[in-house]
């Protein structure tokens, strides 16, 4: 017998341009593992800078979907966002309350474009009704500020307003969030069983939130519908909201949206690259002899890439460990693949991604005019850098030599080159470096031009 999957409940607002409510929720609960089902109590016509239209869903209809997913599928834990009026909350409360459900309130009172999402006889319904019977209440630095009266300017004011929650309005458990909170850290105060704590992230100086609040109680509820305790909950959460942060999409011409999918896609993509590296490697390895003579004196590397968005620095690309060396007549990989194993290939790569996202994989090679020429018989794009015009400012900046050449033979090139030499310097060996879409497609390459000057 198959085992149950996880369910969650997102009861919230649809948002036509998928960056938040409901689309962001379900979204999260996928890549948590979570089964995701929905609520919806009000259509909204949107994109990233403005909301246009709203219809509210009729409050029995938001009750009726409710209940047929309770009774059919179950609802581990479930989640409040956008809920419009005092109608829909007021029915919400009493459903909730009838079937017990764990709930997480993220009280969506405004949006990020300034559009009033809940009516003031409903925030009045909100805290007589709904935070009472809330296992925890996850509002902004305004929210928190509309719901306790206290002005919130600092760590202090956020514990004040994050215990009133719970002591004066009857939630299980109140978190304020800090991402609107002054400081380096996004530290948001929790307030539960008459203790605080706190979860702290490093501000990103660079990163999309549009969506966040959406996606953070949604990451919670999932947690807690596979029977998380509170805090680990919000522990994976915090992670996970922030990765997402970090990796959003530039998307539209306003807020750019978090992106959930981060959380899944970094860890396959890293798979992917390995396994494409393993073969590459082994490729290299059964042609051992044939590489042993292009190997330079400082040993040969060949790396790939994350995909954009997540290639940012040489963390994100995977190499060998030790790099690939010469052993007798032929050539063994010295280590283990890893990411980060790679500095200066790494950073040819990242650098030729900047004029093609699609280039992911390099490997060097020892300098033989030969292997140009049979580059440029099989139309091969070539291009070169010469080490003695590089600035004295570059010189002193440690790693930025290869950028500043790449980027020379990319301008020589008018282009993105498939092959890109340099003769070298004082006390720096001549160099090919060969790029391709992965790291087997390099491999292939290398042996097809190796193959042309040695027939």
């Amino acid at each position: 017998m198959r085992e149950r999957i996880p369910t969650a409940l997102t009861i919230a607002g649809s948002d036509s341009g998928g960056c938040a409510g409901i689309v962001a929720d379900i979204k999260t609960f996928a890549a948590l593992g979570v089964h995701g089902m929905v609520a919806i109590t009000a259509i909204t016509a949107q994109n990233t800078y403005s909301i246009e239209a709203i219809l509210d869903v009729p409050a029995d209809i938001v009750v009726k979907q409710i209940e047929v997913v309770v009774e059919d599928m179950g609802v581990d834990a479930a989640k409040t966002g956008m809920l419009s009026n005092a109608e829909i909350v007021h029915a919400v409360a009493k459903v909730i309350e009838q079937y017990n459900i764990p709930l997480v309130v993220d009280p969506v009172i405004e949006s990020k474009s300034g559009v009033k999402l809940l009516k003031p006889n409903g925030i009045k319904t909100l805290k007589k009704e709904l935070l009472p019977i809330a296992t925890l209440v996850t509002p902004n630095k305004m929210e928190a500020e509309l719901l306790t009266g206290i002005k919130i300017r600092d760590l202090n004011d956020a514990r004040k307003a994050a215990k009133y929650i719970v002591e004066e309005l009857g939630a299980k458990a109140a978190l304020v969030k800090g991402g609107h909170i002054a400081g380096d850290y996004a530290i948001d105060v929790l307030y539960c069983n008459g203790n605080f704590r706190e979860y702290r992230a490093l501000r990103l100086k660079e990163g999309y939130t549009h969506g966040a609040g959406c996606s953070f109680s949604a990451a919670i509820t999932a947690e807690l519908a596979k029977g998380k305790a509170l805090d680990d909950a919000i522990k994976v959460a915090k992670e996970f909201i922030t990765k997402a942060i970090a990796y959003g999409y530039e998307i539209g011409m306003g807020f750019n949206p978090v992106n959930p999918i981060a959380w899944l896609e970094i860890p396959a993509q890293k798979y992917l690259v390995i396994h494409n590296l393993e073969r590459a490697i082994k490729l290299i390895e059964d042609n051992g002899k044939v590489f042993a003579r292009f190997i330079p004196e400082v040993q040969t590397n060949i790396v790939m890439a994350l995909p954009k968005p997540y290639a940012r620095g040489i963390c994100d690309v995977a190499g060998v460990l030790g790099r690939i060396v010469r052993v007798g007549d032929t050539v063994k990989a010295a280590g283990p693949i890893a990411f980060g194993a790679s500095s200066h290939v790494a950073r040819a790569v990242l650098k030729i991604m900047e004029y093609d996202k699609n280039i992911r994989a390099a490997m060097n090679l020892r300098y033989d005019e030969r292997l140009l020429e049979a580059a440029k018989r099989e139309g091969l794009i070539v291009s070169y850098y010469d080490r003695r015009e590089e600035p004295p400012e570059i010189k002193k900046k440690e790693g930025a030599t290869i950028p500043w050449g790449i980027e020379q033979a990319v301008k020589r090139a008018g282009t993105t080159p498939d092959i890109i030499y340099h003769l070298g310097d004082w006390g720096k060996e001549p160099m090919i470096t060969i790029f391709g879409k992965d790291a087997v497609e390099v491999v292939k390459k290398a042996l097809k031009l190796i193959s042309a000057i040695e027939a």
